[in-house]
């Protein structure tokens, strides 16, 4: 009897532990990814009408996760907000027209690009002054903090004497411009080009310059398996055509 009482508790025990391990491994396929973003990148992030977030990043980010299964929760927060939370551990990843940089890299690691870049220089539709970068000696100038305007913007400033003020929000830098406070901007060829698009009071006055390309971002050796899938997912959905279907339905074909 003693012997049968004691295989019975080993028993037990080994069930116990099966039942345990095979919980764990369950809410590692259960988590939900929270994945930052910026609020006012349109095309690639924005707000409907509705108050709903959509845009080329939003709308890939979602196809992504369908086809390789998982789950995660959007957190717009702002480009500087972003990346700070990605740095303090307090989202798993930044999709956010994020431009993928040496200096970066090595902080980052990214996906594979999903979108080449480009930086165009815009005015006030009103300005006939202003036509080239050798019209903005002396004058001020308006970026978005971390795209690839204020990045071209920086390299070439003391070139040809101008300085710069930084903004959180598109928005706020076009409206900046128009009423005559900044001489003109920098700013990403396809936000520029969309928000033109949609009335936003500026034009375009030089040719776009080469930018770098937008990567998915995770801190750097963390969150590799979401990384990973992101990479798959996005080769899926090139593809399959879901891809072209995104950037179409917010960039008109030239």
């Amino acid at each position: 009897m003693n012997r049968k009482l004691v295989m019975g508790i080993v028993l037990v025990l080994v069930l116990a532990l099966a039942i345990g391990c095979s919980g764990g491994s369950g809410d590692g396929e259960d988590k939900v990814y929270n994945i930052a973003t910026d609020t006012t990148f349109a095309p690639f992030e924005f707000q409907n009408a509705e108050g709903d977030y959509v845009g080329i990043d939003i709308e890939l980010l979602a196809a992504i996760a369908e086809d390789q299964g998982f789950e995660y929760e959007l957190n717009p927060l702002g480009f500087s907000a972003a990346v700070a939370a990605l740095e303090s551990n307090q989202t798993d990843a930044v999709i956010a027209g994020m431009s993928i940089t040496d200096e970066r890299k090595e902080k980052y690691d990214f996906s594979e690009p999903y979108y080449d870049s480009g930086v165009v220089m815009a005015i006030s539709a009103s300005n006939t002054e202003v036509t080239s970068y050798e019209d903005l000696e002396g004058k001020t100038v308006a970026v978005k903090v971390g795209t690839e305007g204020a990045t071209f913007a920086e390299s070439i400033k003391d070139q040809y004497g101008f300085e710069l003020t930084y903004f959180e929000e598109s928005p706020l830098m076009y409206e900046d411009v128009k009423t005559g406070n900044t001489a003109a901007c920098f700013e990403d060829y396809p936000v520029m080009g969309y928000g033109i698009s949609q009335g936003n009071g500026l034009k375009m006055v030089t040719d776009m310059e080469k930018g770098s390309s937008y990567g998915f971002a995770v801190m750097k050796g963390e969150n590799t398996e979401l990384l990973e899938m992101f990479d798959a997912g996005l080769a899926n959905i090139r593809a399959n055509g879901k891809y072209q279907e995104i950037i179409d339905k917010y960039i008109a074909a030239e």
